[in-house]
Order: C-alpha cells, then structure tokens, then sequence
C-alpha cells in the first residue's frame, strides 16, 4: 500500500452540466504522482478512473473520490454541500485541502 499525504490549497470551480457540482483541482505535481502509483503500481482503478481519498478542509472530514480530468490534466476533488456549508465556502473561494491517499 502506498500512502501519499499531502496538503495544498486550491480554487473552488463549480461544474455545470446535469446537475450543478463544486470542485478543487489538485496540483498537477501530485496528480502525476498518483497517477504513476495508481497506473503502475496497482493499476485497479474505480468508475471514471476515481480513486478514494479522505479529504479535510477546515476540520471537516470526508471520505469521497477524485477523479482524472483530461482537460485540466490533473485530478479533481468534488466538494460536496455539507462540507460547502459547514465550511461557509463557495465558487472561487481559495481553500487549504489536507488529502490523504491509499493506494
């Protein structure tokens, strides 16, 4: 198992599409890196590429996924409403993300 803990701090975007969705993208440096560990060490991965992580933002913690996005080239974090709220954060809002990964 690999572990790989980190913290940063990242935009919040919001998706539109069916449905409305937040989300923070992750440093691309990171990204690569838990791709590599994904791709090469483990290689099984969830639905749309997902891999879980527990994410805490301002002392909320939550289990979720994160997912590749080809377009950013990096991954990205969904924030979910509960979390949004408790945390009083919205669209654009810079916000310090501790992720923590097993993979």
């Amino acid at each position: 198992m690999i572990d790989i803990d980190f913290t940063f701090t990242g935009k919040c975007w919001l998706w539109q599409g069916k449905g409305t969705w937040h989300f923070i993208t992750l440093p691309q440096d990171k990204s690569e890196e838990i791709k590599f560990f994904s791709d090469h060490h483990f290689g099984k991965r969830r639905g749309w590429g997902s891999i879980r992580v527990t994410a805490n933002v301002g002392g909320t913690e939550w289990e979720t996924s994160i997912f590749p996005s080809s377009s950013l080239d990096s991954y990205i974090l969904p924030v979910k409403a509960d979390v949004r709220r408790k945390q009083k954060i919205v669209a654009e809002d810079e916000v310090v993300v501790m992720l923590k990964i097993r993979i």
